[in-house]
């Protein structure tokens, strides 16, 4: 018998203090996938209780844009290469469900407007994620800003990139960066770099996405994966293309196991208590 494996996280930065969402998460996927679910099902629930957790950049509460917007980013992959993914959507509740409509047509990626509107024809209703947080976060950021105080990763876009990623394994969702110019898309819903999943297992990472999409990071651990290696060595090798100053986050699973390696704190939930080194 096949025990069910799921893996959660709230973003490589996150803390203990929001370790019950990772975990109320994980529980969720593992109820599906013990009634027999599909893989695919647990991780969009899981999701769906992480984007709707305030406390969370995702969904409700996600990092607003310098212009007050929130634009966010979400996507979902299968064993089978399947993907779908939206980027830049607006005023939707539950991008990952957004995304799941994706997977279902003959592309995998829609953005912005378009999104929206592919969103509203498919039943998602109006809605504003923001919060007195996320308001308050914009003014921390333009502040910092003002005062030239970023960190060296962040100088070249102006901004100050804090853990910005929630997701399960072979899915993700995101509100994006502490800063942000309207338009922009992180790693999250581009195949390769923000996921990867395939016959070898799957890989959901977090952390700064224009450095996880310059070294293509999932689908680089998933090849580690596929050449053998257990998914905590995969992540582990993933790890070291960083330097330390950028923060990143991994997590992997596979038919052996799973792994999960961060350069910062991280809070995330396994339903098996035993990585695979």
């Amino acid at each position: 018998m096949v025990r069910p494996l799921i893996l959660t996280h709230c973003g490589a930065g996150s803390d203990r203090s929001v370790q019950d969402a990772a975990e109320v998460a994980g529980a969720r996927g593992l109820e599906i996938l013990r009634h027999g679910g599909k893989a695919l099902d647990a991780v969009i629930e899981a999701i769906v209780v992480l984007e709707d957790d305030p406390r969370l950049n995702a969904g409700t509460g996600s990092r607003m844009r310098i212009d007050g917007r929130i634009q966010m980013d979400a996507a979902l992959m299968n064993w089978d290469r399947e993907a779908g993914s939206v980027a830049a959507i607006e005023e939707v509740k539950n991008p990952i469900r957004v995304a799941h409509d994706v997977l279902k047509t003959p592309h995998i990626l829609l953005v912005g407007r378009d999104a929206t509107e592919f969103a509203r024809s498919k039943g998602h209703a109006a809605y504003d994620p923001s919060t007195p947080e996320s308001r308050r976060h914009l003014e921390e950021s333009l502040e910092k800003i003002r005062n030239g105080r970023l960190p060296r990763y962040a100088r070249k876009w102006k901004g100050v990139a804090v853990h910005d990623t929630v997701g399960a394994v072979a899915g993700s969702s995101t509100g994006g960066v502490a800063f942000m110019l309207p338009g922009r898309v992180g790693d999250s819903p581009i195949v390769g770099a923000g996921l990867y999943a395939g016959p070898r297992g799957a890989v959901s990472v977090t952390g700064i996405g224009e450095e996880i999409i310059k070294q293509v990071l999932s689908k680089s651990v998933y090849d580690r994966i596929a050449d053998g290696l257990s998914p905590q060595a995969a992540a582990d090798r993933g790890l070291t293309l960083f330097p330390d100053d950028v923060p990143i986050g991994i997590i992997a699973v596979t038919s052996r196991g799973w792994g999960e390696s961060c350069n910062r704190d991280m809070a995330f939930f396994a339903s098996a208590a035993r990585r695979t080194f």
